[in-house]
């Protein structure tokens, strides 16, 4: 059975949603609002939303457990406007084809192509594939309340669609973060005497290390993992020799190893003491001959792999980031999205997911 709700409906439908969302405040654990817009929109749409805190998600019509399950995901939490914005980032505003407003591009356009797209799909009985729509909460500061609350109540998930603005290119591989807090030990001393050991000293040799080295495997999509340190703090007065000297390192990893493997490695390296923040926002990458791949070759679509993080970083198996807009846009003063990169979004998440559909279908 064919869409029953026309590609016009669906990009008009799209854009007012959108603009209801920039008009409501959804700062990470402030969703309430946007959750309920969301919940809303569902209702009147006829797609039986579930919730659980600020996550609204829906299953599509005809699911059966024997089928696979694909789900479609993105946030619609922003951060906060910073002090450059010359607009009001609650009002939405068209202006030369462009749709102004904060969440806009980051990630409004996704969300609202990916929920447009879902609708085209949700009463289909010709599928391979079940859909499970979820709109959630805390990606912009990485939540524990957001997708990873939810995954529990969705089932085994053969596949995840993430909706970030890529330009429509398509992210088969992501890296995964983790930020260490360090600290070297030293002795205090007077600085006029030669006592006391300076932990500067001791960790300025550990921030070489980490400047310099380089791990043995490297991922074929994603590179080599990377190691930043980013903030240094030490001493308490010119004329003491510092006892610690604590510095932060950011680790971009790769699906070369898990966060855990690369933790494991620095220990053995260094002699200052390693905390890692988390460990939990893993890389990860698609396995080679997954349909997801067949049908981005088929369609020509441009892959790549990314270097920032999202919610796939918490998706557990085999997962995807794409979407509207463009990545630089993002957390920028006067956020903005072309309207007719809504409307393209929408036709290629049909599009992707319609021939995803067919290369499942060849695979039985």
């Amino acid at each position: 059975m064919l869409s029953t709700v026309s590609p016009t409906v669906l990009a008009e439908d799209a854009l007012e949603l959108l603009k209801n969302l920039i008009r409501i405040e959804s700062f990470s654990r402030q969703e309430e609002d946007t959750a309920n817009c969301l919940a809303d929109f569902f209702v009147k749409k006829g797609l039986a939303p579930q919730r659980h805190l600020f996550n609204v998600w829906a299953t599509s019509l005809h699911y059966d457990p024997s089928r696979p399950t694909i789900l479609l995901n993105s946030h619609h939490d922003t951060v906060k406007p910073n002090a450059g914005w010359t607009k009001d980032p609650f009002h939405p505003e068209i202006a030369d084809g462009k749709l102004f407003g904060l969440g806009s591009n980051d990630a409004g356009g996704a969300l609202v192509s990916l929920i447009a797209a879902f609708r085209h799909f949700y009463d289909r009985d010709d599928l391979n594939f079940n859909l499970i729509m979820a709109a959630t909460a805390e990606e912009e500061n990485s939540g524990r309340n957001g997708v990873e609350s939810i995954l529990p109540m969705l089932g085994s998930l053969d596949l995840a669609i993430v909706g970030e603005p890529t330009e429509m290119a398509l992210a088969i591989a992501e890296k995964g973060l983790m930020v260490l807090d360090c600290v070297a030990r030293g002795k205090s001393g007077h600085a006029a005497r030669n006592v006391g050991i300076n932990a500067i000293e001791k960790a300025v040799h550990n921030i070489a290390w980490f400047h310099g080295y380089q791990f043995a495997r490297e991922s074929a999509m994603l590179g080599p993992v990377k190691m930043t340190v980013t903030i240094i703090e030490a001493g308490t007065q010119h004329n003491v020799v510092p006892d610690s000297c604590k510095f932060t390192v950011d680790v971009r990893t790769t699906d070369a190893y898990s966060n855990i493997e690369v933790l494991e490695l620095i220990r053995e390296q260094v002699d200052c003491e390693v905390t890692p923040r988390s460990t939990r926002l893993n890389p990860s990458a698609v396995p080679a001959g997954h349909p997801i791949l067949a049908a981005a070759k088929a369609l020509s679509m441009d892959c790549f792999g990314s270097a920032t993080t999202s919610d796939q970083a918490v998706i557990p198996g085999p997962s995807v980031k794409i979407g509207p807009g463009r990545s630089e846009r993002s957390h920028t003063a006067d956020e903005y999205i072309y309207l007719d990169e809504i409307k393209a979004g929408i036709e290629g998440y049909i599009q992707l997911l319609d021939v995803l559909n067919q290369e499942m279908k060849n695979e039985k």
